[in-house]
């Protein structure tokens, strides 16, 4: 009988939640692949508790943690962070069912470093992105996303009632688990095979920025799309089959890659 193939952990970035996945969960379903998708404190609601990344992180782990088979955690923009942590913390628990981690225009950051300064190695100018149009909550502890911005900063490459939907869904989100920065090792997260799909008429992420994170973080296989921030709303036959793929190849690949090596790069456009 053949082993099923690892399950998916799709972990959403900020001011989102687990819908902006229901496209590719379609779609990796049929191809046979099981997806787990938790939505991440820190988004929507909070109390007056602080919540931090390692909070967020070990709600994650407690929700996946009875998940039977091999796992593959990608993360989404910010929830890049969330992933390289989760990852992390089960290779250093030697929990055998990590697999792989995959980021979706997502913060592939090193260890220690935000991504404000990203941005800085990149010669962005501040605001990056959204942060230009985010207005504060009434506790001034979270920032929500006007919907016409989050349409033209996220999803503008999205058919334009899926755009202005989605943005209408977004959620205010708490800064304290916006503004992380991931703590990772060579010999935890950087020794798992990674990808990292690039969209190159990001306006939230631009190019640039992600372009650094591969070239401050190498060994990841890359792979570009021509589309926006959101290629789950914009491109999601493309990037499930990539995510697919990835997933497949993590049953052939070694325990490790060296970060060091140089990651193989591939375009997909559009059909």
């Amino acid at each position: 009988m053949t082993a099923p193939l690892p399950n998916v952990v799709l972990l959403h970035g900020a001011w989102a939640q687990s819908w902006v996945w229901d496209l590719v969960v379609e779609r990796l379903a049929a191809a046979g692949i099981a997806c787990h998708r938790p939505d991440l404190l820190g988004a929507a609601h909070w109390g007056d508790d602080a919540i931090t990344l390692t909070d967020v992180v070990g709600a994650v782990i407690d929700e996946i943690a009875d998940i039977p088979g091999d796992l593959v955690v990608i993360g989404h923009s910010g929830g890049g962070v969330v992933a390289t942590d989760v990852a992390e913390h089960l290779m250093r628990r030697h929990d055998p069912r990590i697999r792989g981690l995959g980021y979706v225009a997502g913060m592939m950051l090193p260890s220690g470093m935000n991504f404000g300064r990203l941005c800085d190695l990149a010669g962005l100018a501040a605001p990056v992105g959204i942060s230009a149009f985010t207005e504060p909550t009434a506790d001034g502890r979270g920032t929500v996303v006007p919907p016409e911005a989050g349409a033209a900063v996220f999803f503008q490459q999205a058919d334009a009632h899926a755009a202005v939907s989605a943005a209408r869904r977004l959620v205010p989100q708490l800064e304290s688990t916006r503004l992380i920065a991931p703590e990772w090792t060579a010999e935890g997260t950087g020794s798992l095979p990674r990808l990292y799909v690039e969209a190159t008429l990001d306006r939230s992420v631009p190019l640039a920025a992600q372009r650094e994170m591969q070239r401050l973080s190498p060994g990841a296989r890359v792979v570009t799309l021509e589309t926006d921030h959101a290629p789950q709303l914009s491109r999601p036959d493309e990037l499930a089959a990539i995510l697919a793929e990835f997933v497949r190849s993590t049953e052939l690949s070694p325990s490790g890659v060296t970060p060091s090596g140089h990651p193989s790069r591939t375009s997909v456009r559009s059909s």
